[in-house]
């Protein structure tokens, strides 16, 4: 997130903007050990997603002789939240520190617009991409220099790994403050370039357990909870940097859909239990399972965050294929994101385990693959 400062600008009435992309955890954190600082109970792992088809956008402007901040989220005025508040005056603070911005300069009022081009709140990590583009825009906008992971942590946990493209680790840390619970680049985009990402949106609708209470419950009542964040993860976490280093797409897989399928069993041993899968979204889990059953290997691997929506994982080679599955078995006619020239279901392949077909449960595809993380779009000096 190199800056591109105007060294000569007053700060005041300048205009920056950033995009921020979604990640998806393939390692999943839930649950803190410190609810306001966002202190993770385990390390997690995650792919940046390109900007090109999920994206977050944030526009800020100061405005002189001024100490009032407005938040326009998709077009509505929003009161400023409690963590917004909070990741505004981090990264005030941390100006003032490195002596990037003047007092002037950081007290002054700001317009912030922000806009997804994607459904907020819907399970599609709105909050990470979002909170994550804030802060990329307030750093460039105060000159901030270095790592502001840890800033955006204290937004959105899950936001501080957005900050990196690639692949990013969450390290949880053992700092008391949070100051070492910060995330880095494991290996960049580029690392392995045929690895795709479809995304099965089954519901755009705001989901009813926000993942913030939804974290709450399960600590305070999963036995689960703690054996997995002790015991399981740990070990998960070397295994998924080993797979992924060696671009062993069956490990990979494996790893990934166990890791989901362990993280909603936490959320069914809350009490009382949470569900954020729903029908469809446990007929596509089957679905992939059956697949690669008769395919003789993994060859796609789901992952469901805290909503309905499915993460496909696969490489650039089967996308027709799965693309022609999902088709075929839910009558999908809306794909979005990278094009796919042609679909094609072997017969071999598809014909037993397409099964009748469900219509109307799935809204669209998104086709996309792993991008970079938050960056600055535009700076603009100008009043």
């Amino acid at each position: 997130m190199d800056a591109l400062i105007d060294e000569t600008s007053s700060g005041l009435g300048r205009v920056v903007t950033c995009v921020a992309p979604v990640n998806i955890a393939v390692v999943k954190y839930w649950g803190k050990t410190n609810e306001d600082l966002i202190i993770p109970l385990n390390d997690s792992i995650s792919l940046t997603l390109s900007t090109e088809h999920l994206r977050a956008r944030t526009t800020i402007k100061t405005i002189p002789q001024s100490n009032d901040i407005t938040f326009e989220l998709n077009g509505v005025t929003e009161k400023l939240t409690k963590r917004l508040s909070r990741a505004i005056q981090l990264c005030r603070e941390e100006a003032v520190r490195q002596n990037t911005a003047t007092q002037e300069v950081v007290s002054a009022g700001l317009t912030i617009i922000s806009d997804n081009n994607f459904p907020t709140a819907a399970g599609l990590a709105s909050s990470a991409a979002g909170f994550a583009c804030l802060v990329c825009a307030l750093q460039h906008l105060y000159g901030i220099q270095g790592d502001v992971s840890a800033i955006v942590r204290q937004g959105s946990g899950s936001a501080c790994r957005s900050v990196f493209g690639g692949f990013v680790r969450w390290a949880k840390g053992h700092r008391e403050d949070g100051n070492d619970s910060i995330a880095r680049q494991l290996f960049p985009a580029s690392h392995w370039p045929e690895l795709r990402v479809l995304i099965v949106v089954v519901s755009d609708h705001k989901k009813e357990t926000s993942s913030t209470k939804g974290m709450q419950t399960t600590v305070e009542t999963s036995d689960l909870l703690k054996f997995r964040t002790e015991v399981v993860v740990p070990k998960r976490c070397e295994d998924m940097e080993r797979a992924i280093e060696k671009r062993d797409f069956p490990s990979f897989a494996e790893l990934t859909m166990r890791d989901s399928n362990q993280f909603h069993a936490t959320c069914l041993d809350t009490y009382p239990p949470i569900f954020y899968l729903n029908s469809t979204s446990q007929e596509i889990l089957m679905l992939c399972h059956d697949y690669n059953q008769k395919k003789g290997a993994a060859t796609v691997a789901y992952s469901f965050d805290a909503g309905a929506n499915a993460f496909l994982f696969t490489l650039n080679k089967s996308v027709p294929e799965i693309c022609g599955l999902l088709q075929a078995r839910f009558g999908v006619t809306d794909f979005k994101g990278d094009p796919v020239s042609d679909f094609c279901l072997h017969e071999e392949h598809g014909s037993s385990i397409s099964g009748s077909k469900t219509k109307d449960v799935v809204k669209y595809v998104i086709v996309t693959k792993v991008g970079e993380g938050a960056h600055l779009v535009e700076n603009d000096t100008s009043s």
